[in-house]
């Protein structure tokens, strides 16, 4: 990497950081806190306000700096997040949302495919997308596309369709969740959220919101969404090694017959790093000190995270997706709200004791 490449994506992170710096700052003000919005919700908004007016002025050698701050600074973040839990709370979500996060992944992937041929889509593009809006979003679809082998345009339009759904989650949940639609106590509204929401940071931002509306009178612990809701996405996140293994033994059948050829799958590290950090947090080690410090330090790289995705959302991805992706992941995102409610109400009510 020459000096120069190195400056402009330097410049590109830099960028970010002023944008969360700023979001920080104005997430601050008393208005914004009236207003229940966290650091995270203010810096995507800034982040889209700005994709949509000036992201045409920015130099195209800072584009690698932005996508370094939505996906590296993102994980570490998320991993990092794992201070503020222990193992008795993963311990506390408990079977149901294990068994939620399995027929959400099993039941989106197969609906999408099917979809998919009914409404006559290449069967690679409804694949990409059907993986990222049942596990996790655009890294899912990155991680499958090391197996499905297509076209870069057609994982740019899968990332595109749940990019912009998951982000339009992100919002409509809370929103949903303030005017009482959801008939739900926080653990159910955690499970709910991690198990239905595209992307890792969307979770994130949308329980961050929703425990704003908590309040002090409401009896609930901190983060009592948002720390259930990451935990249960984590799960799903992991569930993209066993997807992956399958989707390559059966692509690789159709492709080369008996002459199979191994595809090489991409797994994500960072959902087991974040489970260590969590065994880590529990057993006490580090000093009040540090951990306060290092909480800090997720939540302000999540906000860049946010900021950052925000950038990567400009009004163009619309257009790029096309009709039959967008339709494809509008169906999706209809079952991941009323399948995901009802589905996560009935394990819930056969799990629940008594």
């Amino acid at each position: 990497m020459s000096d120069k490449t190195k400056a402009a994506f330097w410049s590109g992170v830099l960028l970010i950081v002023l944008f969360a710096c700023t979001a920080s700052l104005i997430a601050g003000f008393e208005w914004v806190q009236a207003a229940r919005l966290s650091p995270l919700i203010v810096g995507i908004i800034l982040g889209m306000v700005y994709a949509n007016t000036l992201r045409s002025q920015v130099p195209s050698g800072w584009a690698p700096g932005i996508n370094f701050c939505t996906k590296q600074v993102l994980r570490t973040g998320i991993v990092l997040y794992g201070f503020q839990i222990t193992l008795n709370d993963v311990m506390a979500v408990g079977l149901p949302a294990i068994i939620v996060d399995v027929i959400v992944v099993c039941f989106t992937l197969l609906l999408g495919i099917g979809l998919g041929k009914l409404l006559n889509m290449d069967s690679q593009t409804a694949l990409l997308t059907s993986v990222g809006s049942s596990i996790c979003g655009a890294a899912a679809v990155l991680g499958a596309e090391s197996v499905v082998k297509g076209e870069a345009y057609k994982t740019a339009v899968a990332v595109s369709t749940v990019v912009i759904f998951g982000t339009l989650s992100m919002f409509l949940y809370p929103i949903l969740y303030r005017l009482g639609v959801f008939d739900m106590d926080v653990q159910q509204m955690g499970i709910y959220t991690g198990a239905t929401l595209h992307e890792v940071a969307h979770v994130y931002g949308a329980g961050e919101a929703m425990d704003g509306m908590l309040g002090a009178d409401a009896g609930a612990v901190a983060d009592a969404i948002k720390r259930p809701a990451v935990i249960v996405k984590m799960m799903r996140v992991i569930l993209l090694a066993p997807v992956l293994i399958v989707l390559a033994g059966v692509l690789s059948q159709r492709r080369h017959g008996a002459e199979a050829v191994r595809s090489r799958i991409t797994i994500p590290l960072f959902p087991f790093l974040f489970l260590a950090v969590i065994g880590l947090n529990s057993l006490e080690l580090l000093p009040l000190w540090a951990v306060d410090f290092i909480r800090s330090l997720s939540t302000f790289m999540l906000t860049m995270a946010m900021t950052a995705l925000g950038v990567e959302t400009g009004i163009e991805k619309f257009r790029k997706a096309g009709v039959k992706p967008f339709l494809l992941a509008l169906f999706l995102f209809i079952w991941l709200i009323f399948g995901g409610y009802w589905l996560v109400k009935g394990i819930s009510a056969i799990c629940s004791p008594g």
